[in-house]
């Protein structure tokens, strides 16, 4: 049967077909899928029929129902693991349905189904509470692959329920970790950084997709591995993208793979990084920065799991990935500007988590201060040297910081005041190297010497452009604060250019960056 192919009056898929594009899922066993009570919603009954055919074959236990006003008063009787309904019923409409399921039991997985699947009711079912949609006509596989993927949610979540989570708590102490134990150090006690931090904690073990926004600093990344080490998915592999360092050419293609022949220099087949993660985790980090037409094809991975590597016509593989998305920028204002698709951003959105900066956490200063500290100390230094100590003074000029690049800034002020400072002193606010105490990068200044003046015209103007593209490539990614598609905006030219001129000169944008503080 064929991807696309839609089901067949009482026709059940063949053990090819199972044992096919379905290996990519999580296996499910028997007796956890016979304990797993789906209904069944829609008032056509060949539908129906051929839905409930696949799904007991598969060994669901399934219910059936054709009528709106029958529907509702199943739903107050009988308790439901995942509740399939048509959008549009004829006696009650399936908003309606949708809205009583989740009344009577707000953890019941509801899968909305449409022959009309347009953007408007896909994105008012999913702000009304919908796990995922099904747009008529839809294959064997295709609604395989989707109850698949719901039934690993529901179970996972009655493993969070019956477990007790606590917020990690670094140890006083060194300890050996334990196979499968976070190896991720969440440090701080402020209770806004505490809620992030328990939120992600309860988030873990599930496989809902996670939105993470804050400032460039913040702790995004660290909190998607957090969430990855926490997971029942820390045995696979964690993807991490950033979305706004590539070319979007070179990230699609990094992402999807490709054939041989989709582009000049495919010699061979490739697969990409969502193949690679399949049972793992992808972490998106700069989401807002991927091109409209990436996401199209990023929504269609998250909601049918296929993957098709660029060039090619057919689906090259189905893969179960766990997604977390993250972004320096407001979500809401991106999608109201057209940068980010609502509906792939309902998708990603299924918990939101808001990294503060380090001016809301403050009491957490002297604390990362102090593992900074020991941490650079053992890099950079002789073991047995006696580390620096922070004074008062210090410490207090390190709270009274604006902290525009947040903890990834306080570390990098550490690590330079630990690499020239002598073992045992007292560290005073002068040993600080705080960046924002410099003067603002200026224009780029004269880059005309005498010197070249002496010399005929070509090499002269040749050396002149030279120095000028380096010059102005370095005030460039200075002034955007290392943000390439910032600086590829600011100068008027896509980020290919960009990277190309970078290329070019030599340069590199950690380096830049490092010598400007």
């Amino acid at each position: 049967m064929s991807e696309s192919q839609p089901i067949p009056p009482g026709r059940r898929p063949s053990p090819a077909e199972q044992d096919g594009d379905l290996d990519a899922l999580l296996p499910i066993r028997p007796e956890d899928k016979a304990r797993l009570a789906i209904l069944i919603i829609d008032d056509e009954p060949t539908l129906r029929e051929s839905c409930a055919s696949v799904l007991r074959h598969e060994g669901y236990n399934v219910t059936l129902c054709g009528r709106g006003d029958e529907a509702l008063e199943l739903l107050q009787r009988r308790a439901f693991d995942i509740v399939l309904v048509d959008l549009y019923m004829s006696q009650v409409p399936g908003m309606e349905l949708l809205q009583m399921a989740l009344t009577v039991r707000p953890e019941t997985i509801v899968i909305v189904m449409t022959g009309n699947p347009s953007l408007a009711s896909s994105l008012e079912a999913l702000r009304a509470g919908a796990w995922d949609y099904l747009p008529k006509p839809f294959s064997a596989t295709h609604l395989q692959i989707l109850i698949g993927r719901a039934a690993h949610a529901v179970l996972v979540g009655r493993e969070t329920a019956e477990a007790r989570h606590q917020a990690f708590q670094p140890p006083a102490q060194p300890k050996r970790r334990a196979p499968g134990e976070s190896t991720i150090q969440v440090i701080g006690n402020s209770p806004a950084f505490r809620r992030a931090i328990e939120l992600a904690t309860r988030v873990a073990p599930t496989d809902a997709s996670v939105f993470i926004t804050g400032e460039s600093g913040t702790g995004k990344e660290m909190i998607a591995q957090y969430i990855h080490q926490n997971s029942r998915r820390r045995t696979r592999p964690m993807i991490a993208i950033n979305c706004a360092a590539l070319p979007e050419t070179l990230l699609e293609s990094e992402m999807f793979g490709h054939v041989k022949g989709a582009f000049t220099g495919a010699v061979r087949d490739k697969s990409g990084l969502l193949e690679t993660a399949n049972g793992g985790t992808m972490f998106l980090d700069e989401l807002t920065e991927m091109s409209q037409a990436i996401q199209a094809k990023l929504l269609r991975v998250i909601q049918d799991g296929v993957v098709r590597r660029l060039g090619s016509s057919t689906v090259d593989a189905v893969v179960n990935i766990r997604f977390i998305a993250a972004t320096n920028r407001d979500p809401q204002e991106a999608t109201e500007a057209g940068i980010l698709r609502e509906d792939l951003y309902y998708r990603l959105r299924v918990v939101p988590i808001r990294m503060p900066p380090l001016r809301e956490r403050v009491e957490d200063i002297p604390l990362l201060a102090e593992h900074f500290l020991a941490h650079y100390w053992a890099r950079h230094r002789e073991p047995d040297l006696p580390m620096p100590r922070f004074s008062r003074e210090a410490i207090r000029a390190l709270q009274a910081r604006p902290w525009r690049g947040n903890v990834r800034e306080l570390q990098n002020v550490i690590e330079h005041a630990v690499v020239l400072l002598d073992p045992g002193a007292e560290i005073k606010p002068e040993d600080l190297a705080f960046l924002d105490d410099e003067a603002p990068p200026t224009r780029p200044s004269s880059i005309i010497s005498p010197e070249i003046m002496e010399q005929s015209y070509h090499p002269a103007r040749e050396r002149v452009l030279a120095d000028f593209e380096r010059e102005y490539l370095t005030w460039l990614v200075t002034r955007s604060g290392g943000n390439m598609s910032r600086a590829a905006r600011m100068a008027g030219v896509d980020r290919t250019t960009l990277y190309r001129l970078m290329e070019k000169h030599g340069l590199q944008r950690g380096t830049i960056l490092t010598s400007r503080q």
